[in-house]
């Protein structure tokens, strides 16, 4: 049962004091489960629409990357609209995390850590190797300002913003709790990441052909 504080708060967007704490509660994580939720120092708060451009753009992308880990042997694995426990007060959902075994482990020990119950049905606890969020018109300070930040402070060595409207992708590097444009690239040009040697990200086959 919820306790008194948990009852008497409405699961509404724009109501405070929640943390990653509440949604161990079965009522709580089932009204979670019917949306799109974050919550964003400690205010709940629902997630930009997702469009077909954007989704489509994103997946291209991690069709591309998982070549290149399976051609140059690297164990690791892509996780899509995963959720991540930055801190109590900031519980996010990032349109693709890639984990490697070494971060999978991580994450097993860490769930352990925190007590739970069933570590696969456990929110990531641990930086993942990549994050790439996908851009929403009209969000655009969501990803490219709160969650770089945030992302940074949490320690994910690498984060992507993929802008599929203005076709772009922005690929930067953590360095001293600071993320650094790596490489970027537009349109019709290709992207090589130094932290992924040997990836080239052709632009032109994650955008439609006619727009």
């Amino acid at each position: 049962m919820p306790s008194v504080s948990q009852s008497l708060r409405p699961f509404e967007p724009g109501t405070t004091g929640w943390t990653a704490a509440d949604l161990e509660d079965p009522e709580i994580e089932a009204l979670w489960a019917r949306g799109s939720y974050e919550i964003v120092e400690g205010v709940l708060a629902t997630m930009p629409p997702a469009y077909f451009l954007g989704g489509r753009a994103t997946q291209k992308l991690i069709r591309i990357v998982e070549d290149y880990l399976e051609d140059s042997g690297i164990d690791a694995d892509f996780a899509s609209e995963i959720e991540i426990a930055i801190s109590p007060a900031r519980v996010l959902r990032a349109d693709a995390a890639l984990l490697t075994i070494e971060d999978q482990l991580g994450q097993a020990a860490a769930a352990k850590k925190a007590g739970s119950n069933d570590p696969d049905r456990t929110r990531l606890l641990v930086p993942p190797t990549l994050i790439i969020e996908s851009v929403s018109p009209g969000h655009e300070s969501h990803d490219r300002r709160t969650k770089k930040t945030w992302y940074a402070e949490f320690g994910v060595p690498n984060y992507w913003i993929l802008d599929a409207f203005a076709r772009t992708l922005e690929c930067y590097r953590l360095a001293d709790k600071t993320y650094y444009l790596d490489a970027q690239g537009r349109d019709q040009e290709s992207v090589s990441p130094p932290a992924f040697p040997g990836l080239s990200i052709p632009l032109p086959r994650l955008w439609p052909t006619t727009k």
